[in-house]
């Protein structure tokens, strides 16, 4: 395969890890953490560079110890992780030789991406990069008037002319040290184009064209032209070489799998918090359950999607207790279920209403959400005559197809018995998600 290549069957190739894979752990840490108050606080509380440089110089954290982070994203069955390596406000977790405003100049002087980058690929986790295409503390970034920009409605900046010829060699310069000094990077995670500032504005297919030169199985994300509200060309007939890998929404699950002009299924991943902040938010204790997060790891599946969670850690450099919690119980939940999520995808059957199906090869999985009065009716278009076998998938026990006069009136519908008799139900094992693995005689086509 042509790793340069655009077309949507090499863009599909190479991203097939990244498909088999589904769950990554989303790590948006820097100086941020400080204030406790989000990663955009610069922006929300129109901070300027002197004012956000106590946070800069009190990042020193000295509990930071990156193969806990990845014990517990392994634990969790992640199976790939992605750091922020810079965001908007500029201040670089990796050595830069373009800027002093990075980790190695201030506060604790160590490489805190080589670490992460160290930690997680010896624990076997795919690895990635998190790189903001704003700065907001570069000059020759755009200032006032910008629609994010902390200093966007200062009359002091009202004058300001920003250079973007000089600020994109800028950025493609740091670019480039991320995938020269740092070993095979896994996935690019670029963020993000908004307004004018989209596209060639980067010089996005100079951009891109190194980074292919530099790391040619790399795969990235489709924000070099839009952000988590749009698709971009990935998902027209003739993509931009920029185009990405897959597309990126962001707080939001699509409510059908992403699909390009031609009907073809289009990689995608969503990025979801733990709570309502990506940065760490010291007050911010509205987490989501264990349950919801399984749940919504399985209807990204279903639709051909990945799912991307996201962690923030404390400025002292540990995950925050309620997010290692909920991390370790759905991890529980993956080393029974896994198989019914690596490697899974779409079914040819519809979504039945009491959860939805995955399916990987001749192994379709039913995943059952609600408790079901009676047997369980497999909707969607599934036969009697489809099924070789099922197991109940956490720990491989047989089930029957029910055949008791309660469902006779269906003779077309197949049910499977949920107890001795029809009329005594067991209650779903797993009240989050009890997962039935049925073997078909003729797998339908997967997404």
């Amino acid at each position: 395969m042509n790793q340069l290549s655009t077309t949507p069957e090499d863009k599909y190739c190479r991203s097939q890890w990244f498909r088999d894979a589904r769950f990554g752990m989303f790590i948006h840490w820097g100086a941020y953490a400080v204030p406790g108050r989000g990663e955009w606080v610069r922006s929300v509380e129109r901070m300027s560079v002197a004012d956000y440089q106590y946070a800069v110089d009190a990042f020193n954290p000295d509990s930071f110890d990156p193969h806990a982070w990845a014990e517990t994203a392994a634990a969790a069955g992640m199976k790939y992780a992605v750091l922020t390596a810079k965001h908007h406000d500029g201040f670089c977790l990796f050595d830069s030789q373009l800027s002093d405003y990075t980790i190695m100049e201030n506060g604790c002087g160590r490489d805190l991406v080589r670490e992460f980058l160290d930690a997680f690929r010896a624990r076997g986790i795919k690895v990635g990069l998190y790189f903001s295409l704003l700065d907001w503390h570069h000059p020759d970034f755009p200032t006032y008037g910008d629609d994010h920009h902390p200093m966007r409605d200062n009359p002091e900046f009202a004058d300001h002319q920003p250079n973007m010829e000089r600020y994109t060699e800028f950025m493609h310069g740091q670019v480039r040290e991320l995938c020269t000094n740092y070993g095979e990077l896994d996935l690019l995670w670029f963020d993000f184009s908004y307004g004018a500032l989209r596209s060639e504005a980067w010089r996005a297919e100079q951009l891109m064209a190194m980074v292919r030169e530099l790391q040619p199985n790399v795969i990235t994300d489709n924000r070099l032209e839009t952000s988590g509200e749009g698709l971009g060309s990935i998902v027209t007939s003739s993509p931009h070489s920029y185009s990405g890998d897959f597309v990126s929404p962001e707080q939001v699950i699509p409510a059908e799998p992403i699909l390009d002009d031609a009907g073809n299924p289009v990689p995608w991943e969503s990025c979801i918090t733990l709570n309502n902040h990506w940065g760490y938010a010291a007050e911010d204790h509205d987490w989501k359950d264990a349950s919801t997060i399984i749940r919504t790891l399985v209807d990204c599946t279903s639709k051909g999607g990945n799912l991307l969670l996201n962690v923030g850690p404390g400025p002292d450099g540990r995950i925050p207790e309620e997010s290692v919690r909920v991390l370790q119980e759905v991890g529980e939940w993956m080393s029974r279920n896994g198989t019914s999520i690596y490697g899974a995808g779409p079914s040819g059957y519809q979504r039945p209403t009491w959860g939805c199906y995955t399916q990987a090869g001749a192994t379709l999985f039913a995943h059952v959400f609600l408790q079901p009065i009676g047997p369980l009716a497999l909707t969607g278009g599934v036969k009697a005559t489809d099924i070789a076998s099922i197991v109940a998938l956490a720990d491989g026990s047989p089930r029957e197809l029910c055949t008791d006069w309660v469902v006779a009136a269906y003779p077309d519908l197949p049910f499977i018995s949920m107890g001795p008799t029809a009329a005594f139900t067991y209650r779903l094992p797993d009240a989050a998600d009890t997962v039935f693995a049925l073997t078909l005689n003729e797998p339908s086509a997967r997404g």
